[in-house]
């Protein structure tokens, strides 16, 4: 259930309604100050609330019941878009696109700095990089873990870039400490008990969609994070599986705005992922970004051939600059800036 309050309520009146239909009707009230109206959202069993008397009070001025399992994700709730900071010019969302760019996975320490180095340059505001690594076989290379988390440490002192990297386990959390955005998987978006975790987490949350869920369960996992705490929450269409056989998996571009419409979290989109294949990925960025959204995650590799994973989608350092100059292009004519350190 929301509730929109006139313009010109204070504070403490809010905090007290908020108390008072919290003890009335045993529901949580959060509350979201606008620039024009104050909003609150009640969580929990709302069918016995009663609307008419609410609608009576003063300072209430509409009510609406909502009908969507996920309440924290909802826009309704939170109007505004929500804007990921981490300082330094690192930002997702508030009108800004932000490059995520590197490795699917880490492999040795010159190759993570110097990928790192070379993205960089190129416009890249954020450092990807597989340390964990979830594999379909259990003989593939399954990452280097710690040491591999490690590296990506010393590539963000040389670079200044944050890291962004995946997550498998809620037993490896202390390994995330110093991690700056902590990836959770296709495999994982459904791993509950990991997402709770991370909703305990001070820490943004990559949230990638899975290979065959639907939206409103990407909506609903993002919920159980921010239902645990932790508001700071990034969702990622990385392709889902279909029936096509061209392309590793099938963009669903269409999530972006719909999406965008009924969520106030931050959208990125992994074009690498969606398609397999390396000359897809700028076509496919291109159409991100006219779609609407936040961000890309590009895998950018500087051997492809020779990648321990993933070098059929992996674009080179030179084939990157070149997909991150078209980018700088086009950003504008949809309305908006490149996200871009303020230190390079």
């Amino acid at each position: 259930m929301i509730i929109v309050l006139k313009p010109g309520v204070t504070r403490e009146q809010v905090d007290q309604f908020s108390a008072d239909l919290e003890s009335r009707n045993g529901v949580k009230v959060n509350a979201w100050y606008g620039e024009h109206s104050t909003v609150l959202g009640l969580l929990g069993d709302t069918a016995a609330v009663d609307i008419e008397s609410i609608q009576a009070q003063d300072m209430v001025e509409s009510v609406k019941r909502v009908q969507e399992p996920y309440k924290k994700s909802n826009r309704k709730f939170h109007p505004d878009d929500t804007v990921i900071d981490l300082g330094n010019g690192s930002v997702l969302g508030g009108g800004k696109l932000a490059i995520i760019a590197g490795p699917c996975s880490v492999e040795n320490e010159s190759q993570i700095a110097d990928i790192a180095a070379d993205v960089k340059e190129s416009g890249a505001a954020f450092l990807r990089g597989g340390a964990f690594k979830p594999r379909t076989s259990p003989y593939a290379f399954q990452g280097l873990r710690a040491s591999g988390l490690e590296l990506l440490r010393h590539a963000r002192q040389k670079t200044g870039l944050p890291i962004v990297t995946e997550i498998m386990s809620p037993a490896h959390l202390v390994l995330f400490e110093d991690v700056d955005i902590i990836q959770v998987g296709a495999r994982n978006m459904q791993n509950f008990e990991l997402l709770k975790e991370l909703g305990k987490c001070d820490k943004p949350i990559l949230l990638k969609r899975g290979l065959a869920n639907t939206i409103e369960e990407l909506l609903m996992s993002a919920e159980y994070i921010m239902a645990a705490g932790n508001d700071q929450v990034i969702l990622c269409e990385r392709g889902i599986r279909t029936f096509e056989t061209m392309t590793r998996n099938t963009l669903d571009i269409s999530a972006v705005p719909i999406l965008k419409k009924h969520s106030h979290l931050p959208v990125v989109v992994d074009p690498s992922h969606a398609s397999g294949h390396s000359w897809l990925v700028e076509p496919l960025a291109m159409a991100a970004i006219a779609a609407g959204a936040d961000g890309l995650i590009i895998e950018v590799h500087n051997d492809p051939p020779h990648a321990l994973s993933d070098g059929a989608q992996s674009v080179t350092p030179d084939q990157f600059r070149r997909i991150s100059a078209r980018i700088g292009e086009v950003v504008g004519v949809f309305g908006k800036e490149l996200s871009a350190r303020t230190d390079r």
